[in-house]
């Protein structure tokens, strides 16, 4: 029997696509995941999808939350969290590993497990570890849902910010000096570790710039003027990962850039630039979220710059292997040449973010974005592509 012959699920047909937002996590970026999905929730059409929001606990607990947007933003300078719009203190969201089940299960102690319904697509707005960096992506792959966003390989070289600079010189993208301090080698014999940084520092200059290999949002970045500084750096951005980067300042402008899929393949939007924050010694988390400092969008650039950002940014999103969406970060040094810093495969999408307002810029709004990345995503398979 042909498969159309079949019978067809009409209940499937008729209904709207259902899209789970899921948010939090257990990274240090929690907070700020929580108020980008507020944003994502505010701007996906209703008439158009049904909506489910998942809160993922600082513990791991996946939670059925609240559809309540204006319960996830920053109040009071104090980030929200998943604990605050959870429905239940102990219930727990299950999804299917089954790849021939979307089926969502409400699962609460001494109760029966509630059926929430089929998942047609993921919306992943978690930043950091356990989220952004392949581990999520991984379970919707062998569930066999569909999701907005890189795939496991991209979303995991994406995250370590060593690998990351890898691939980016394999592709001769150009890349600034760094070093990388693996956990072995600091937990084995610091006074080496050490060493070799001050080395890097009389090669390369001071200030130095120590950060989390595999954190977001500028957490845990320090930058040390000199010797005396360096300890409490590195002890602050073990705090987030026990793997570090040690990085030169690189003098020039900061420079921003975003890529979208197309059907007919990536595009970039118009460039932005982050001037200097003068309240705060670099653009770092309190600058970015807690004090809204804001970047210039379009970037003021030559033709001629923004041309070799775009080309550059779209590079990147290739080189990686990247699907859906990625900020991709430069610097414009002294000499006139574009240095690639990093990318972000899940950047903030909070109403500041600069994502966002670059493709506002660029004639894409807040809303048609949103919808763009939910229809490639249920448009692309899972699995091998």
């Amino acid at each position: 029997m042909s498969s159309e012959n079949l019978p067809q699920n009409t209940e499937h047909q008729l209904r709207k696509p259902r899209v789970a937002v899921v948010f939090g996590g257990r990274s240090s970026e929690h907070g700020i995941s929580v108020v980008t999905a507020g944003a994502v929730l505010n701007a996906i059409d209703r008439t158009k999808y049904d909506v489910l929001p998942i809160g993922i606990t600082t513990d791991g607990r996946w939670a059925l939350t609240a559809d309540e947007p204006e319960r996830m933003a920053i109040a009071n300078r104090r980030m929200p969290d998943v604990d605050q719009l959870a429905e239940s203190d102990e219930g727990g969201v299950v999804l299917s590993v089954d790849p021939g089940s979307r089926e969502v299960v409400y699962t609460e102690p001494g109760a029966v497990p509630k059926a929430l319904g089929e998942v047609d697509v993921v919306f992943p707005v978690l930043h950091g570890p356990y989220g952004e960096d392949g581990t999520l992506q991984g379970l919707l792959e062998l569930s066999g849902v569909p999701y907005v966003g890189a795939g496991v390989l991209a979303s995991a070289v994406g995250q370590d910010k060593e690998y990351m600079k890898r691939v980016f010189t394999s592709f001769g993208l150009p890349v600034g000096p760094y070093l990388v301090v693996r956990p072995r080698e600091w937990d084995s014999d610091r006074a080496a570790a050490r060493e070799r940084i001050t080395g890097f520092a009389a090669e390369h200059g001071w200030p130095l710039f120590i950060k989390p290999a595999r954190a977001g949002s500028s957490i845990g970045i320090t930058k040390v003027d000199d010797v005396s500084g360096l300890d409490a750096a590195i002890e602050e951005a073990r705090r987030h990962d026990p793997k570090f980067l040690v990085e030169s300042l690189l003098r020039g402008r900061e420079i921003e850039c975003g890529v979208l899929e197309f059907e007919d393949g990536p595009r970039a939007s118009v460039p932005a630039e982050i001037p200097p924050v003068t309240a705060h010694d670099f653009y770092d988390f309190e600058a970015k979220y807690i004090d809204a400092a804001s970047g210039i969008v379009p970037a003021p650039l030559t033709a001629e710059q923004t041309a070799e950002v775009q080309r550059l940014a779209v590079e990147a999103f290739e080189a990686c292997s990247c699907e859906g969406l990625v900020r991709a970060d430069f610097f414009l040094t002294e000499d006139g040449g574009f240095v690639i810093n990093e990318i972000n495969t899940l950047p903030g999408f909070t109403p500041i973010s600069m994502y966002p307002r670059m493709w506002q810029e660029s004639g894409v709004s807040y809303p048609q974005l949103v919808d763009r990345l939910i229809q490639a995503a249920l448009t692309r398979p899972t699995g091998l592509r």
